[in-house]
């Protein structure tokens, strides 16, 4: 059986179609059949004709067959506008741009293609009973764009979920670090005080102090290392969001001030207070052992 390179679907679609054109072709043929076959039994009674008898006879036939010619092939070229309109009104509802080829019509192997899958098709359908299976209508226009509209609100609210809940990630990831940034600052910042004022006290006490700042300095420069990684990685997580977050993004970037400003005023201000008192205690207790 020839084949038209499609789906089953939709050759099924075309054999139920070729069908109608070949009952709509053989109707025409016996209308002109009619007109022939009248004619006959009207005006070719006597023996003899003259020749302006037969001129007239021929001029009427061929007015009639003209007429009824043109009339279907009128009515095949409004079917098949009828036929482009469904199929075009069904791919508009799931936002589909079908587009013609008029130079395949007159492709001569395109046609001898199609005329022998007819002649294969209807070869085929004599053999089978006469009674053929419903063929399934069209789907109804109006329920294409809903379908697909509901699913893909559907999809952009799952969406929408999933983007929440990084969002939520994200900003207690980016809180946690900032934190832990601004504490690493301000311890670093007030031992480098305390560095500062206790550069003349004894050499352990200093000694102490240094290893002490170095560490926090590796503990520092680790951390901002892993914060600087964590940021740039959420930047690009970020920029891969849709445009809707840009709002939540300046949000996250007034939360981000907000908690440095309040870091600021934290208690640990008071506890290294305290610490600088002992030393300074201890600075003193050195000094009267010494003048002693």
């Amino acid at each position: 059986q020839a084949e038209l390179g499609v789906s089953e679907h939709h050759q099924n679609e075309v054999v139920s179609y070729m069908r109608f054109a070949r009952f709509k072709r053989g109707m025409c043929l016996k209308t002109v059949d009619s007109c022939f076959q009248d004619l006959k039994d009207s005006r070719l009674v006597e023996g003899t004709f003259t020749v302006d008898e037969v001129m007239d006879m021929l001029d009427g036939l061929q007015s009639i067959v003209h007429s009824e010619v043109e009339s279907e092939l009128i009515n095949t070229t409004y079917t098949n506008v009828l036929l482009l309109r469904q199929l075009f009104s069904q791919a508009e509802k799931w936002y589909l741009k079908l587009q013609t080829d008029v130079s395949d019509l007159e492709n001569r192997e395109l046609l001898d293609q199609v005329a022998e899958f007819e002649k294969s098709e209807y070869t085929s359908s004599n053999k089978k009973s006469t009674t053929d299976p419903i063929k399934p209508k069209l789907a109804p226009l109006n329920e294409g764009g809903s379908e697909l509209l509901n699913k893909t609100v559907a999809l952009l609210q799952e969406e929408n979920e999933k983007l929440k809940t990084r969002l939520r990630t994200i900003e207690t990831q980016a809180t946690a670090a900032l934190d832990e940034k601004s504490k690493l600052e301000k311890s670093l910042r007030d031992l480098q005080m305390i560095q500062g004022d206790q550069k003349n006290n004894a050499n352990q006490d200093i000694t102490e102090l240094e290893n002490k700042v170095a560490a926090l300095k590796s503990q520092f420069e680790k951390t901002l290392n892993d914060t600087t990684a964590n940021k740039k990685f959420l930047e690009e997580d970020l920029v891969a969001t849709k445009h809707d977050l840009l709002k939540v993004q300046d949000q996250l970037s007034t939360a981000e001030k907000e908690l440095e400003k309040k870091f600021q005023q934290t208690a640990a201000y008071r506890n290294m207070k305290e610490i600088l008192t002992k030393k300074n205690e201890q600075i003193k207790d050195l000094r009267r052992r010494l003048s002693k």
